[in-house]
């Protein structure tokens, strides 16, 4: 017959057994919430950043000494910017609609062409939403109803 001291001493080992292991996952649980605080952390900032810089005016984002890049949203035209602060699929379009050829104005389709694209629905809706936008920020005018031009048509 086993001794009440020999279950006690086996009884103890168990329960310091058990209380090494949850020791241990206790510390994977600290870590693990570490890392996340952290993500957290960072995400917070990336927020705060991105809310500054979108509550910026368009000309402190994208003024006249920076370069657009593709994708760049188009800015509002104000006097003195110059053509290159537009992302450069924009500057291709105002430089075709500037052209003799859109000296009377073009349809996205002839605008495609111009541009050396593939005259596929996908390519000319493409355009037409890249006209459109030009022509709401004052980069563009929109003639008729889908005829694009340049804002000043050169005389000659």
């Amino acid at each position: 017959m086993l001794s009440v001291l020999a279950l006690l001493e086996a009884r103890e080992k168990r329960v310091r057994e058990e209380t090494a292991r949850l020791w241990e996952e206790a510390e994977q649980v600290q870590a693990a919430l570490g890392a996340v605080e952290g993500a957290l952390q960072r995400l917070a900032v990336a927020r705060a950043t991105v809310a500054e810089v979108l509550a910026e005016p368009p000309s402190a984002v994208a003024g006249p000494a920076r370069g657009a890049m593709a994708g760049s949203p188009v800015p509002h035209r104000s006097e003195g910017m110059a053509v290159s602060v537009l992302a450069p699929d924009c500057q291709r379009i105002v430089s075709v609609l500037e052209s003799e050829a859109g000296r009377e104005g073009m349809r996205c389709q002839q605008l495609a062409v111009a541009l050396g694209l593939e005259a596929v629905p996908a390519k000319i809706e493409g355009l037409r939403s890249k006209a459109k936008r030009l022509v709401e920020r004052g980069w563009a005018l929109q003639v008729r109803p889908g005829v694009f031009t340049a804002l000043a048509v050169p005389s000659g």
